[in-house]
C-alpha cells in the first residue's frame, strides 16, 4: 500500500465520506437528506473517506458532540473537484479546501503505517458539498456501536467482517493531492 492512499466506499458516481455530528445537526441532515440548520455554512466541514478514521476520530460514536455517525455519498465529480482544489493544511493563506494527510487507524485506534486523507470544505466548496454533491445521507451509529462492541469483545474477525467495503480511489486529481 503507498504511504498516501485514498480508500474509500464508492461506485461509478459516487463516494461516501463521513462525518460526526450531535443529534441536534444529523437528525435534521438525515430527514432533508441534506445538510440543513443548525449545520452552519460558514463553518469548516471536515469529510473522511476513511470509517476507521472516523471512528478514532469520533470514538466510535462515543465523543460528546459526535453521538452520530453520517455516511454522505457524495458525487465523485464533487469529491474529485475538492481534491484538485485542494491545498495541504499546513500552508498559509484561505483556500476554499484544505487537505491532511494522518495515520489511518485500526480498529483499536492504532496507528497504521499509510496515511488516509481527511478533507476540510469552506467557503465555495461547503457551498458545492451541501447543494451540489450530496447524493444522499445515511446515519451509521448503530453500524458503528456494534462494530464497537465487537472490538471490545476482542472479536476482531467479527468487527471486520462489518465494516464498509473500501478500496483503493484514484484519478489524475487524487493522485497529487
Amino acid at each position: 500500500m503507498e504511504q498516501r492512499e485514498i480508500r474509500a466506499d464508492y461506485d461509478d458516481q459516487s463516494i461516501v465520506v463521513y462525518q460526526a455530528y450531535s443529534p441536534a445537526i444529523a437528525d435534521p441532515a438525515v430527514a432533508a437528506q441534506r445538510f440543513v440548520p443548525p449545520f452552519k455554512m460558514e463553518r469548516m466541514t471536515w469529510i473522511k473517506p476513511s470509517f476507521l478514521w472516523m471512528m478514532y476520530r469520533c470514538g466510535y460514536a462515543r465523543k460528546e458532540g459526535q453521538e452520530r455517525v453520517l455516511a454522505v455519498r457524495i458525487t465523485r465529480e464533487g469529491f474529485d473537484w475538492a481534491v484538485s482544489h485542494a491545498v495541504e493544511s499546513n500552508i498559509s493563506g484561505k483556500p476554499s479546501v484544505r487537505v491532511q494527510w494522518d495515520p489511518e487507524r485500526g480498529l483499536n485506534h492504532e496507528p497504521l503505517p499509510h496515511r488516509s486523507i481527511q478533507i476540510g470544505l469552506t467557503r465555495e466548496a461547503v457551498q458545492k458539498y451541501v447543494h451540489e454533491w450530496t447524493v444522499s445521507i445515511t446515519d451509521v451509529t448503530a453500524l458503528a456501536r456494534q462494530i464497537h462492541e465487537r472490538v471490545r469483545a476482542q472479536d476482531l474477525d467479527g468487527a471486520r467482517a462489518l465494516l464498509p467495503v473500501e478500496r483503493p480511489y484514484g484519478t489524475s486529481t487524487t493522485q497529487n493531492a
